[in-house]
């Protein structure tokens, strides 16, 4: 019989069974124990500082000033442990973090990145400061160029967080990362490993040996289908004719036209009489719309009516006749004529009046 033993006399089921085992280990070499922590870094281990200053900036949106002005007093804090100069500018819109001399951890700056622009995708401050830990990380994935179609795009984007929220919230469990949706960016910040843990709701119904078999549709989060946005309906409706099987009768010829009325039977100088007298009445109507129109600049426009002089006086008469009474009780209170004269001063000035005149004479 043919053995399966090779050269050396090791046969293939051994060989497989060595191969499993190396594979075993270099996967139990690649995982880390529970429990373990990389050393923090500390400032015996950089005395001397960093050599250059290094500094980055990000762009914020304008609806984020007013949440990153109340907030700014403790992104400070939290970066001045690190020694990181930040500073905020609210004409240009902008953010910047900046090394100092007494910085000593060269990846800090590159945290102090990070965590402005964290912010400035709309992730809270608490989560955001979350990235100065060594253990944590985080990535701005960008969605908007994933999907041409506008309208598609938004209800993708509004699967992906669900309702009320609850895939995202899944996500959130499988992943063990903050995950933030906003705009045409998704911001997820977690540990480094967590995109390769399994969701919690998943794991505790395969332990059950009684649920195993069964549907876990309960279990999960349900989703409703709502159309958001209305399909465009087109301005003019084209409405169809009713269905006939019968083809469309065979329009009429000239030929077929002359026979019914008999012209066909007609000489041809008839009809060119015919003809021309067509023309000539058409010519006739058509001068007789010109001239009508021309006509129409001299018809002059009509004025409106003007009202009588009588008429006014009659009319400011029935508005002033309160005015008139008035008038008419003060001239009865007042008194007629010229006013009495006394008598006696007459005669005397009549008589003085007299010598003055004869004493003239004399003279």
């Amino acid at each position: 019989m043919a053995s399966s033993a090779g050269e050396d006399g090791v046969s293939d089921s051994q060989r497989n069974k060595n191969n499993k085992k190396k594979k075993i280990q270099g996967d139990e070499l690649l995982t880390v124990p529970d429990g373990w922590r990389e050393p923090v870094f500390s400032k015996d281990d950089n005395p001397r500082g960093l050599l250059e200053e290094s500094s980055f900036a990000t762009l914020f949106p304008k609806y984020r000033e007013a949440y990153l002005k109340e907030c700014w007093p403790l992104v400070e804090n939290a970066l001045h442990d690190n020694h990181i100069k930040a500073s905020l500018d609210l004409i240009e819109g902008s953010m910047s973090v900046c090394t100092t001399k007494k910085t000593f951890d060269p990846y800090a700056i590159v945290k102090a990145r990070d965590l402005i622009k964290l912010l400035a995708r709309s992730v809270p401050f608490e989560q955001a400061v979350r990235i100065l830990q060594d253990d944590v990380a985080c990535d701005i994935i960008k969605i908007g160029t994933l999907v041409r179609n506008r309208e598609r795009f938004v209800k993708r984007r509004q699967r992906l967080i669900g309702p009320k929220g609850s895939t995202l919230k899944a996500l959130e469990l499988l992943t063990n990362c903050y995950v933030m949706v906003q705009g045409n960016t998704v911001s997820a910040l977690g540990p480094y490993s967590g995109l390769k843990e399994t969701l919690m709701i998943k794991q505790e119904l395969a332990k059950d040996p009684e649920l195993r078999s069964q549907s876990w549709e309960r279990f999960l989060p349900k989703f409703k289908h709502k159309n958001l946005t209305k399909r465009k309906e087109p301005k003019k409706k084209s409405v169809k004719k009713e269905y006939t099987p019968f083809p469309p009768p065979q329009p009429e010829s000239k030929v077929d036209q002359e026979l019914a009325s008999g012209e066909f039977f007609l000489r041809e100088s008839v009809k060119r009489r015919k003809k021309l007298e067509e023309v000539k009445v058409k010519q006739a109507e058509a001068l007789t719309k010109k001239q009508e129109e021309r006509n129409k600049a001299f018809i002059p426009p009509k004025e409106k009516p003007l009202l009588n002089k009588a008429n006014k006086a009659s009319s400011e008469g029935k508005l002033n006749l309160e005015a008139l009474k008035e008038k008419v009780k003060k001239a009865k209170t007042k008194k007629l004529g010229a006013p009495p004269v006394n008598l006696a001063l007459d005669c005397s000035a009549a008589s003085s009046t007299d010598k003055k005149k004869k004493k003239k004479h004399k003279t």
